[in-house]
């Protein structure tokens, strides 16, 4: 899965500007990869994400990577373990693994980073998402997935160390 840093291993400095890294349609949003696993000797990953107005993340947890969400613009109302806080622009949160957690976009969207330690994460973001054909916001979808879709979707997840709750 992740590579672990390794003291003999060099790593390359590295510049992904505004706009640029891997992008993605990931859960109605889109993703932009900025630093994987392989570019950080498997130290983190950190993706830039931009969710529309009440956009609602499901209920998950993470079992093999600590999370930060650093607030770029916008706002978002984070629920983690027991603690609901209220995020806007500039602030930063933390999200151990272990502990479930959801959030849900304010009024004018918003856009922010995930950062996960270890690194890994863009394997799950690859494997259940696609390529963004623009650098917008997808399309509504109009399909709603089936039990079986859900079923397999979730597997997907769990295969990568982390599950949906809901």
């Amino acid at each position: 899965m992740t590579q672990s840093l390794d003291q003999t291993q060099r790593l390359e400095p590295i510049a992904i500007r505004k706009n640029e890294g891997e992008a993605r349609w990931w859960f109605g949003g889109l993703v932009e990869i900025k630093a994987t696993a392989a570019d950080t000797g498997g130290q983190m990953t950190i993706v830039e994400v931009s969710y529309g107005s009440g956009f609602e993340a499901p209920l998950h947890v993470h079992y093999r990577d600590d999370e930060g969400f650093w607030i770029l613009e916008g706002e978002a109302t984070f629920e983690i373990g027991e603690m609901t806080i209220e995020a806007s622009a500039g602030d930063y949160l933390f999200g151990p693994r272990d502990i479930p957690h959801r959030f849900t976009v304010g009024a004018h969207g918003c856009r922010m980073l995930f950062i996960m330690v270890p690194g890994g994460m863009e394997e799950i973001v690859r494997a259940t998402s696609e390529p963004a054909r623009s650098r917008t916001l997808p399309p509504p979808s109009e399909h709603e997935p089936t039990p079986e879709e859900m079923e397999a979707l979730k597997a997907t997840i769990r295969k990568h160390g982390y599950e949906l709750l809901t």
